[in-house]
């Protein structure tokens, strides 16, 4: 088995493919061994630059793939380092929960504050206490806005 180097290759299917690479020699018959292949695309925004990173199939228990030689209609060795920063970064993006379904679990590092739930408990309770309560200065329209501009700082807080 050769050393392994990060390359990209471009199959006959016309897919372009990301991965660290190694090529098994097996008997005059060259297997190309892609471990984590991902695909990369370069988008740009009106904020700028971006990567986006997906991998090559949607099978996430493998991360080991064979490709025979005559598949590949090219292959090039990658340097750039922002580039292997890229690939390395998605493969150790760890607060990521992949479910099985496809569905990406929401967490408070993707704006989840609180479930709606216990948003909707938390003001029902600030309406219910000031409610029967008429000349209590607390049910003016002002303070209930208050109590909820108070109750979303916590929740931010408690991130």
């Amino acid at each position: 088995m050769g050393e392994e180097f990060h390359a990209v290759l471009k199959l006959i299917t016309g897919e372009e493919i990301f991965s660290l690479v190694s090529v098994d020699e097996n008997d005059g018959d060259s297997i190309i061994m892609l471990s984590n292949p991902v695909v990369m695309k370069m988008l740009s925004s009106p904020a700028g630059k971006y990567v986006k990173v997906k991998p090559w199939l949607e099978l996430p228990d493998q991360d080991l793939f064979l490709i025979k030689y005559d598949k590949i209609i090219t292959m090039s060795e990658v340097t750039d380092e922002q580039m292997i920063k890229f690939y390395n970064r998605y493969l150790n993006e760890d607060d990521i929960d992949i479910e099985i379904d496809g569905q990406v679990s929401l967490n408070n590092k993707m704006g989840l504050l609180t479930t709606v739930e216990d948003a909707r408990k938390s003001l029902e309770n600030i309406f219910k206490n000031n409610i029967d309560k008429p000349n209590n200065p607390w049910t003016s329209t002002k303070v209930i806005v208050h109590e909820i501009m108070e109750l979303v700082k916590w929740v931010r807080k408690s991130r």
